[in-house]
């Protein structure tokens, strides 16, 4: 009878196997890999990609902080500047102030009235002179009365007054100097 040895069939076999098994694993090692490979490359660049953009916000954010500083300067400056125009414009108006009463009152005052004391303190006006009569005297305060520059006008003394040969009348007057309203 004859044997046959099936032995190294079975040993073939088995190698076989081995060796398909072994493909198998490394065939499954490189695909791991390479997806793990894959996978590290596209999260690096991910992060390569938000630290860019990280580095552009940071020089966005320093030129913007440059600026607010500089819009904090301008501020600054144009703050003084309205500060000084203020002061500028208060000056001005206390300027023509004085100019603007005087004009005024020159304006109200008749022909035959003449003036001898002028005072202005504080808003508190007093003026002396003499008028040739008690109606020159009243048209004058009447005049004054009109003017937006003074309110409040008020006789204080009046008398009858010998100047040389000719009788005056001597009068005293108390009023208010008003800055008129600049709605015009």
């Amino acid at each position: 009878m004859i044997h046959i040895n099936l032995l190294p069939v079975r040993a073939a076999q088995k190698k076989e196997k081995l060796k398909f098994q072994l493909f198998v694993l490394l065939l499954s090692l490189l695909v791991t890999g390479a997806i793990c490979g894959t996978l590290y490359f596209k999260q690096a660049w991910a992060i390569d990609e938000i630290n860019n953009e990280i580095a552009s916000i940071e020089a966005k954010n320093k030129a913007l902080r440059k600026k607010l500083g500089e819009v904090a300067d301008f501020e600054k400056k144009k703050k003084e500047i309205e500060q000084k125009l203020s002061v500028l414009r208060e000056l001005k108006e206390a300027k023509s102030g004085p100019v603007r009463l005087l004009d005024e009152l020159s304006i109200a005052l008749p022909e035959k009235v003449w003036l001898t004391q002028f005072s202005e303190s504080e808003g508190n006006i007093k003026l002396s002179g003499f008028g040739d009569s008690e109606k020159t005297v009243a048209l004058f305060m009447q005049k004054l009365e009109k003017s937006p520059y003074y309110k409040d006008v008020e006789l204080s003394v009046t008398e009858q007054s010998a100047v040389g040969d000719v009788k005056m009348q001597k009068f005293s007057l108390n009023c208010k100097s008003e800055k008129p309203s600049q709605n015009k």
